[in-house]
């Protein structure tokens, strides 16, 4: 547990942190276990908008009428979402949750969520509209091969990090430099974590074999419910393949093998498995840098009871 230090600052502000990796067992846990005085803060990065719902494994209408969601279909899938944009929306939806006497739990699997909210923001300096036009300009003209292979140059650091269809990561990172000359590598975050808050870190965890199971069974529902048809959907609505929602797994193997004509059922279902596995891995290795983390197995509900118990003393 993390205490504030400041002796002008009361630590009432109590808030826990709950995440691990794709199918973990977040949700199960949030409502067998924080039913009674929490309410969840959203910290994934797809859950946010709406009309993803099945590929991005929302709680269902059951679970939220058990525990309070928040930052869930606040975004329509062609918006941006940035992180900035998630803790101010995270710090009013906890203010929100403890003027009505409850404790908030961020939940998600989005790992930079937590440690931007944690940490707080790196100082990046703002671009201006017209650095962000020319820059935008720039990148049309050059097309996001040629945009990435730039940034390679330019900041390759960043460019390590950065997938090179990200257009909007890729376009940031050029704005700036272009802005203050300064590489985004080099915007280092805080050090400390914030001291306005008491909070009790805690990661989830399986057996490997297990968690395996369990993303296959997952990938396996998602079709069961009707992901394809939620494809169809948005097809309909002449989705485009660059929405910032459309990048997450579960959606962006569909845009991609239409864009490459590989529409296999069985294709898609083997590429959704193979990648949620492939983000498990780099999930646990973000949250393994993470300091002060309670690591529970996921079915230990007593041991996180436990842990809640001496935490809301």
């Amino acid at each position: 547990m993390t205490k504030s230090s400041t002796p002008s600052r009361q630590a009432t502000d109590k808030t826990v942190f709950l995440f691990g990796p794709t199918a973990v067992g977040k949700t199960e846990l949030l409502a067998s276990v924080f039913a009674d005085r929490f309410e969840v803060v959203n910290a994934d990065s797809v859950q946010v908008y709406r009309g993803l719902d099945i590929g991005s494994a929302k709680a269902d209408s059951q679970i939220r009428s058990i525990i309070p969601h928040h930052l869930i279909d606040i975004r329509d899938p062609w918006q941006q979402f940035t992180v900035g944009d998630f803790v101010a929306e995270a710090e009013n939806a906890c203010s929100l949750i403890r003027s009505r006497g409850r404790i908030p739990v961020l939940s998600g699997g989005t790992a930079y969520y937590f440690k931007h909210f944690l940490y707080g923001l790196p100082c990046t300096p703002k671009a201006d509209e017209s650095t962000r036009a020319s820059v935008k300009e720039k990148m049309e003209a050059l097309g996001l091969e040629k945009s990435y292979e730039l940034l390679r140059v330019l900041d390759p650091q960043s460019a390590q990090r950065i997938h090179p269809n990200d257009a909007y990561r890729i376009s940031r990172a050029l704005e700036v430099y272009a802005s203050s000359g300064r590489r985004l590598s080099e915007c280092t975050m805080p050090s400390k974590p914030r001291e306005d808050m008491e909070t009790l870190v805690i990661g989830l965890m399986r057996d490997k074999d297990e968690l395996a199971r369990r993303m296959e069974l997952r990938v396996e529902q998602m079709f069961s419910s009707g992901l394809v048809e939620e494809i169809r959907g948005l097809v309909a609505g002449n989705a485009q393949p660059w929405w910032p929602g459309l990048q997450g797994i579960g959606y962006k193997e569909f845009f991609d093998a239409m864009s490459t004509g590989e529409l296999s059922l069985s294709m898609i279902k083997s590429r959704i498995l193979s990648d949620s596995k492939k983000y498990a891995k780099r999930q646990m290795t973000f949250f393994k840098s993470f300091g002060s983390v309670h690591w529970v197995d996921a079915q230990d509900k007593d041991q996180v009871r436990a842990l809640l118990d001496d935490f809301l003393l």
